[in-house]
């Protein structure tokens, strides 16, 4: 008698077994034609750099907040890749919000997306409320691969923290940076130097301003930056091109492989404006910017060869510290080399001649001296040329450089 159980139990694993084999076959074929790759933390990441704080103001809101870049990751075969901009008010990506998808190796967001976040984590820029002004946002880049969406790679978080100035009335100027940094030959008193570069300092809510000496001769090129020393955070004319600015015709883009700008106006004193809410860039008289006695000191000599002794085209030292005047000026020892300075223009009897200086306990340039004419005036007996000349009444001290 034959055992029957057995002979089914033996049938039935002799077609489990075959549709196991089936099964492998055809999953090892599936394999062939379709790649499933695995979530890899650290094969991307991104490449741009991040400021320790980003202020936020609504009248910046439409200025570029961050460009996001990245490198494209190896996954070892050739296949399109797409990338999606992630964030997280937690910081953990539990609370995950998709910012945008793109094919490209960057992309950016404006300081009005940050404000978005900022106000979606509660903060605001009013003293009077108990609500933070400071806060972070957290972002990451994540790759797919194929029109399958596999998922290939997740980057690394990176926080981006959020500064809300508070309101507290009065000139309560806001900018992304304190100055903008200037170096170039176009800058007589800097030169491609940092060892005393020119700046504009933040004058009103994304406006920088300042008196600045420029020249026409030779290269005459300069460029922006917005970290002293830091090479790498130039930004030449065809970043504010780009950016949308309107450009004082006194500039141009320089031919040199940096596309810097270059200065094509007169050489001298100029005010320059940059502003990021109406993006121009203009310059304009100069204008006195610090706290002295006077806005100006005048000079008038045959010292002074752009001058003499006339009142039609006088040199002169403006206000530009607490007490301190400075100009870049052009002196002359050929001749009486004789010049004097003046507190009001066209005024000779406000004049300040060298005794004066002694007599108020002047340290004095020793390219300086007491001319042997009948109004004790200044002699310059350096090599002819120019200087930026400094008057520092505070310091008492009156130098070339």
């Amino acid at each position: 008698m034959k055992d029957t159980n057995k002979f089914i139990t033996m049938k039935k694993l002799s077609i489990l077994g075959l549709l196991i084999i089936a099964l492998i076959g055809f999953n090892s074929c599936k394999g062939d034609d379709d790649v499933v790759f695995v979530a890899n933390e650290g094969d991307i990441a991104f490449t741009n750099s991040f400021l320790s704080e980003y202020v936020l103001t609504p009248a910046t809101s439409g200025n570029l907040g961050e460009r996001f870049t990245w490198d494209t990751p190896n996954i070892g075969v050739p296949a399109n890749q797409v990338y999606e901009i992630q964030s997280s008010l937690l910081g953990d990506f539990s609370d995950v919000n998709v910012v945008g998808q793109t094919a490209a190796n960057e992309y950016a967001i404006t300081i009005g997306d940050l404000l978005g976040f900022a106000a979606a984590q509660g903060l605001d820029a009013d003293p009077e409320t108990e609500a933070p002004n400071t806060g972070a946002v957290h972002f990451r880049v994540v790759a797919t691969v194929g029109s399958e969406g596999g998922l290939e790679s997740i980057s690394a978080s990176q926080a981006i923290n959020m500064l809300l100035p508070e309101d507290t009335g009065g000139d309560n100027f806001v900018c992304e940076y304190d100055q903008l940094w200037m170096v170039g030959a176009g800058l007589p008193n800097a030169g491609w130097s940092w060892d005393s570069p020119e700046s504009v300092n933040c004058s009103g809510t994304g406006v920088y301003s300042g008196n600045v000496f420029f020249t026409s001769e030779g290269d005459a090129n300069f460029r922006f930056f917005t970290t002293a020393t830091d090479w790498a955070s130039g930004l030449n004319f065809p970043y504010f091109v780009d950016a949308g600015y309107t450009i004082d015709p006194v500039f141009e883009e320089s031919a040199d492989d940096d596309l810097n700008f270059k200065f094509i106006g007169t050489s001298g004193l100029y005010y320059l404006t940059v502003d990021t809410i109406s993006k121009e860039i203009t310059v304009g008289e100069p204008m006195a910017t610090g706290i002295c006695d006077f806005d100006q000191l005048w000079m008038v000599g045959a010292g002074l060869p752009n001058a003499g002794w006339s009142w039609d085209t006088p040199e002169f030292v403006l206000c530009q510290g607490t007490g301190v005047y400075v100009n870049r000026v052009t002196f002359t020892n050929e001749g009486d080399a004789n010049f004097r300075f003046f507190t009001t223009a066209t005024d000779w009897a406000s004049g300040l001649n060298f005794p004066y200086f002694v007599d108020e306990g002047y340290t004095i340039d020793p390219a300086f001296e007491e001319s042997p004419d009948d109004d004790l005036n200044f002699k310059f007996i350096g090599e002819s040329g120019e200087y930026r000349l400094t008057v520092d009444t505070v310091g008492k001290t009156i130098t070339l450089e």
